[in-house]
């Protein structure tokens, strides 16, 4: 929940290569006071059966970049397991993206949810709502 003085931030995933949400996904959430600052770690969540991460820390006061950190190996090591169960002939193709960290510059009383698309050969974000 943002503030006069703090924004927050909410994000969920989307696999589009299966066109439903990413259970499951460890999340790390960081962030800065200015473009140089060092980035401290503020804690991490996973996303739920809807692709969501509904318990990111809260920001700091004077936070102006934030990174989120997206574990998106794990993840498709455990689709394609899966995978393997039900067709043992699918080509093993694994996650080219063993990781997407996401960072974006945010205002003080604004929130930022944070979308993204992800399959495993791409990915995509933007700034939603």
């Amino acid at each position: 929940m943002s503030t006069q003085t703090t924004a927050s931030v909410s994000t969920h995933i989307l696999d589009t290569s299966i066109g439903k949400p990413a259970e499951g996904v460890a999340i790390s959430l960081s962030a800065r006071t200015g473009p140089g600052g060092e980035w401290a770690t503020l804690g991490g969540s996973a996303t739920d059966a809807d692709g969501r991460c509904k318990d990111l820390p809260a920001l700091p006061e004077g936070t102006t970049h934030v990174r989120l950190d997206f574990e998106t190996e794990t993840y498709f090591a455990k689709k394609q397991a899966e995978a393997q169960q039900d067709a043992p002939r699918v080509r093993d193709s694994g996650a080219f993206f063993p990781e997407v960290t996401i960072t974006f510059a945010v205002n003080p009383g604004e929130h930022y949810h944070v979308p993204l698309l992800l399959n495993p050969f791409g990915y995509s974000v933007y700034r939603g709502s």
